[in-house]
């Protein structure tokens, strides 16, 4: 990973710079095979990925376009490219995306590039913002945040997984204003108060405490702050909500999916303003998807195939809300 040293310089609340000092003092147990089993696996990765196209200061990058991109296509051999697909295939799935390192296209699970889309025109713009995206998974849309402007971004997602997958790609862009580690949100301090924009995508029906998590969120946005909220909701009244019995869509983690309605008034109780439902749509079988790089079962999978309307469970089928609000 790129020193946090060097992000650390770019902080300047006084809370957040602590936190993230102390976390250097464990930083060695989070990138180690102590933590995570594969760690050194994945770290021979990167080192061969570094033989094939070792890491330059002035390597090409694009993070405003769809497609995160690094590098051109022109700058490995025939044999250079398919060396280098093979060890990027070690870290598979690939989900959130997409990417191009190099030339080579990674199709990820996820068109995270919709959901990106569907929320930048409705967003305060992130120019000289502090921001946080929590669960952001190997940092698609932090790349995309970054891209827009943010003066610092900070990813946080428990699967050191993903977040190996962000330092191949940190490893060459070296950016100084992005972080992402391998955190989940109870590791944030209590009252943090120390970011513009907090992002939460897909990570509320995930959470055994919705109105907790919402009080968090709210813990971490400055004054005046704005929270990004999508999840999964229901059709229905204020007051309706879904508690699976077991699995929903083949997930064991998902705990509660509120109505549009409902959702709203937790954000009314938990203090939030100017609450703004800007989209909602159902996820299709062409935003999550089997590709190569993401070979498990998806989207299609995990639907009735005599009635896609429904969950494999009989569920009505994931449908994603978008809230945009104000502390």
């Amino acid at each position: 990973m790129i020193s946090l040293d060097q992000f650390i310089e770019n902080v300047t609340h006084p809370a957040f710079k602590d936190f993230l000092f102390n976390f250097l003092k464990k930083k060695d147990y989070y990138f180690s095979g102590q933590y995570h089993g594969d760690f050194s696996k994945w770290q021979q990765a990167i080192s061969a990925l570094h033989s094939i196209r070792p890491p330059t200061t002035d390597v090409f990058s694009d993070l405003k376009s769809s497609q995160v991109r690094v590098g051109s296509g022109d700058e490995l051999s025939p044999a250079g490219m398919k060396e280098y697909t093979i060890h990027l295939k070690k870290f598979m799935p690939w989900r959130k995306g997409p990417y191009e390192i190099f030339g080579i296209k990674i199709d990820t699970e996820w068109r995270s590039d919709w959901k990106w889309d569907r929320i930048k025109n409705h967003i305060t713009e992130l120019e000289g913002r502090d921001v946080l995206d929590i669960g952001c998974g190997n940092g698609y849309h932090c790349w995309r945040m970054s891209g827009a402007g943010a003066k610092t971004v900070f990813g946080i997602d428990p699967m050191l997984h993903y977040i190996m997958q962000f330092n191949i790609f940190n490893s060459y862009l070296m950016k100084e204003n992005i972080s992402v580690l391998p955190l989940k949100i109870e590791d944030l301090s209590d009252n943090l108060n120390a970011f513009d924009t907090v992002f939460s995508m897909g990570v509320l029906y995930h959470r055994r405490s919705p109105i907790d998590h919402l009080y968090e969120l709210k813990s971490f946005c400055r004054d005046a702050g704005e929270l990004v909220l999508e999840t999964l909701v229901i059709d229905g009244e204020k007051g309706k909500i879904l508690v699976p019995e077991d699995r929903y869509a083949k997930m064991r983690n998902v705990w509660f999916i509120p109505s549009e309605l409902t959702l709203e008034s937790w954000l009314k109780r938990c203090g939030f303003k100017h609450i703004n439902l800007v989209d909602v749509r159902k996820t299709s079988i062409e935003e999550q998807r089997v590709t190569d790089w993401m070979q498990y079962e998806s989207l299609k999978q995990f639907l009735d195939s005599d009635d896609p309307s429904k969950t494999i469970e009989g569920y009505p089928a994931p449908k994603r809300a978008v809230f945009i609000c104000q502390t």
